[in-house]
């Protein structure tokens, strides 16, 4: 199947807190989206990777849903003092959450 707009598909990576209301969102604007769950690899937190399908049209409308429904937190890290006899750790202030997307063009897809 040809497809007769110019579509993609966004991949949005979301902080677990922030996925059933991003998904809900995006349903209601109109936009399909599948999600999955996944964990981060730097801190090792619970995240969502939340599959839409949009057309070129639709992407700054994806961009502003996903801006309004993910924000961005500080938590804290501990990391080691360096230098110190004991292994003291240190609460390190690290920004998290907002969205993560990339874009993936698509020129053909098949339904079996």
């Amino acid at each position: 199947m040809d497809i007769p707009e110019k579509t993609s598909l966004f991949i949005a990576i979301v902080q677990s807190q922030d996925a059933e209301t991003a998904e809900e969102a995006l349903s209601q604007v109109g936009l399909n989206v599948c999600r999955l769950p996944s964990t981060g690899s730097f801190l090792g937190r619970r995240n969502a990777t939340l599959l839409i399908d949009s057309g070129e049209t639709q992407k700054n409308i994806l961009q502003k849903t996903l801006e309004e429904n993910c924000r961005q937190r500080v938590e804290y890290i501990a990391i080691p003092m360096e230098g110190a006899p004991l292994p003291l750790p240190t609460p390190t202030p690290v920004t998290v959450g907002g969205a993560t997307i990339f874009s993936i063009e698509v020129d053909h897809f098949e339904v079996i």
